[in-house]
């Protein structure tokens, strides 16, 4: 053994493969250098806030992936000579597969490293949070606001320091408990919000405190790893997450102070975990594993393990969801939902998430969004009325309605809730709520994309090399993807409207002088102009005009998409009478997923499906029988079917003709 780790005598191991010369590769895990082809790249492979690694990669044109099975921190490098992953081990270990294509790879990496159960209904609705809600009332009361004004909205978040602060120090940190007089009653507190037909979301770090409980008994059973970690000094330290009677414990006082009172989702914080004042002897200190510096990429992994696996021990009603900042190879069998960290609210920062989010994709784990607006306003002297931000707000909110979580967020002292940025007839306010209510008429399209997810391994952000891997100009594009099978998007990533001096303040431009953005059309298939159902070929690149309230979104020739019903939260409507829209010119199919919303009852076979298959040559859609059942199933129900052409009207509102079908669960045909 050649290398000493802390006492264990250990290898430097390496694993190192000879690539084409131009064979583009993908996934690494979220890098936030702005690009997508990994090819010629060199990455020290250390889990922090906003990289997450995994050592992982895959070539979707010639079919096959590679993963380096290795927790420790690594590193990747890929050169003309070779592409090569070096690590802390007693063995090299890798696994090698071949899928033939993206979507086949990414079968094998959930056969191998675990497939994603359902999240719950309410999850793909509007989540809104910020640092932080003070107090229970103010969070409630934000939920109260959004009702009235008749916002669509689904989560409100809890973020950071809810919990006692002991004359504003920190050694309650994270105590899985309430300060009585900011939340005097949070059982009261969830109660309310579920009365408003929203959910409550609430977060936990893996760090403690020194006078908390959890802290006290952990460390008198030699269960924390001694390191600083958040917030700065304040002596508080992570638990060993690799230990599972560890996990026991954090789930314990979880349970009892937190989930107990009925809060419906956990925002897992600082799954790195945040390490301050790096020092190298810190990689030393032991886990239940081993060092730390031979497991230190998998804490995210065994942080998420830990709240899913006792979260579904405990409950079968009501589906884990886990939000957190970092991941690993496999965490989506966790029902993990990660996003992209505390990011800088700038143009060049959010046009840097799409290569990061992309690549992430292609690791195999469905679930990623970003801080919608960014985190960190500093930009704009963290100033919500500064116009300039209101921007990039917009134009990332309008992402966030193609992302699988849409989510709102920022740092204090700036609130990004829609009504600060304006009232109705302002432009900000207006993009924004209609992107929201966009979003709820996706719900029948995006929870049928996430039961392909779980059911046939499939993906939400689909980068464009995935669908149209011949197509040599996508191999590198990182501007637009897929979102599921039908949508290609395209966010805008730059300035059109404001613009700003030297002290950061922002200025209007002429909003009627309209600006284009360029979008690329994959040849190979023809495109639907969502918001005008103009048909354009393939192979092109088109400037396509940007109002504020435009982002360019074009649906794929030969697809079918159920479009849902106006509403103010996920599910308060049935889907009883659905407009199926049909995007003729190639064949076409869609299943169409329903069931209980938000229980596991779906594992055992307790949901429905109806299958939609339109025949382009003979112009007509077949809508198979109804497969299964569940309980509050509709027995019968009403289609709308639409053509979809330039003549239907906007894409974002209901559509003109269509013929109206009955459907009572028997197989039909509509010739349209």
């Amino acid at each position: 053994a050649d290398k000493n780790d802390a006492g264990t005598p250990s290898y430097q191991v390496r694993g190192s493969f000879l690539l084409d010369k131009d064979e583009p590769i993908y996934g690494v895990g979220q890098v936030m250098d702005g690009k997508f082809n990994r090819r010629n790249s060199m990455h020290h492979m250390q889990n922090e806030n906003m990289f997450t690694y995994s050592p992982y990669f895959m070539s979707p044109v010639k079919g096959y992936a590679v993963y380096w099975d290795n927790y420790s921190i690594s590193e990747f490098m890929d050169t003309p000579q070779e592409l090569a992953f070096q690590s802390l081990g007693h063995c090299a270990d890798y696994y090698f597969m071949y899928g033939g294509n993206a979507d086949g790879i990414i079968a094998q990496v959930r056969d191998l490293t675990g497939h994603s159960p359902m999240l719950p209904l309410w999850a793909y609705g509007f989540f809104q949070s910020k640092e932080r809600y003070h107090t229970q009332e103010e969070s409630l009361n934000v939920l109260k606001k959004y009702r009235e004004l008749q916002i669509p909205i689904d989560c409100m978040i809890q973020d950071w320091r809810y919990w006692p602060e002991y004359q504003k120090t920190d050694s309650a940190w994270n105590s899985h408990s309430f300060d009585p007089e900011r939340f005097p009653n949070p059982k009261k507190w969830a109660d309310e919000i579920h009365k408003l037909n929203a959910k409550l979301m609430i977060v936990a770090w893996p760090g403690f405190g020194t006078h908390t409980e959890q802290r006290k008994e952990l460390d008198t059973k030699g269960m924390i790893i001694n390191f600083d970690t958040w917030p700065p000094q304040s002596g508080a330290r992570p638990y060993d997450v690799y230990n599972p009677e560890a996990r026991d414990i954090y789930w314990k006082y979880l349970n009892d102070g937190i989930f107990k009172l009925g809060m419906d989702a956990w925002w897992m914080d600082s799954t790195e975990p945040d390490h301050l004042e790096i020092q190298d002897k810190d990689f030393d200190t032991k886990t239940y594993l081993g060092s730390f510096r031979r497991v230190h990429n998998a804490f995210p992994l065994m942080s998420n393990k830990g709240v899913y696996e006792h979260q579904r021990a405990t409950t079968s009603d009501k589906r884990v969801f886990l939000l957190t900042r970092s991941s690993f190879l496999g965490q989506q069998r966790y029902a993990s939902h990660s996003w992209s960290g505390d990011v800088v609210s700038t143009w060049e920062v959010m046009r840097k998430q799409l290569a990061a989010g992309l690549n992430y994709s292609l690791c195999g784990i469905p679930y990623w969004n970003t801080d919608l607006g960014g985190f960190f306003a500093w930009k704009y002297n963290n100033d919500v009325n500064n116009i300039a931000y209101h921007e990039l707000h917009v134009r990332w909110y309008q992402w966030g309605a193609f992302q699988p979580i849409m989510r709102s967020h920022n740092s204090s002292p700036v609130a990004v809730e829609i009504y600060q940025f304006g009232d109705k007839g302002d432009w900000a306010y207006d993009a924004l709520e209609k992107y929201t209510h966009l979003r709820y008429r996706l719900l029948p399209y995006l929870y049928s994309t996430t039961w392909e997810v779980t059911n046939k391994a499939g993906s939400i952000i689909r980068p464009l090399v995935m669908d149209f891997p011949k197509d040599k100009k996508v191999l590198d594009m990182d501007t637009e993807y897929m979102f599921g099978r039908s949508f290609l998007v395209r966010p805008v990533t730059d300035s059109l409207y404001t613009w700003q001096d030297k002290k950061q303040n922002g200025y209007q431009k002429n909003m009627r002088k309209i600006e284009k953005t360029d979008v690329y059309l994959p040849e190979g298939s023809n495109w639907f102009d969502f918001w005008t159902g103009a048909k354009l070929a393939g192979g092109q690149t088109i400037q396509r005009e940007v109002p504020i309230d435009i982002m360019p979104v074009y649906i794929r020739a030969g697809s079918i998409i159920p479009w849902g019903p106006a509403v103010q939260y996920a599910t308060e409507k049935s889907w009883d009478d659905l407009e199926i829209r049909v995007y003729p010119g190639a064949n076409a199919t869609f299943i169409l997923y329903e069931d209980e919303n938000d229980n596991y009852n779906y594992e055992k076979g307790v949901y429905s499906t109806i299958t939609f298959r339109w025949d382009d040559s003979n112009r007509t859609l077949h809508i198979s029988d109804r497969e299964g059942r569940y309980p509050g199933m509709l027995e019968k129900r009403k289609f709308k079917v639409v053509l979809v052409n330039h003549r239907s009207g906007e894409g974002d509102k209901p559509l003109k003709g269509g013929k109206m079908v009955n459907y009572t669960g028997t197989a039909i045909e509509v010739k349209l």
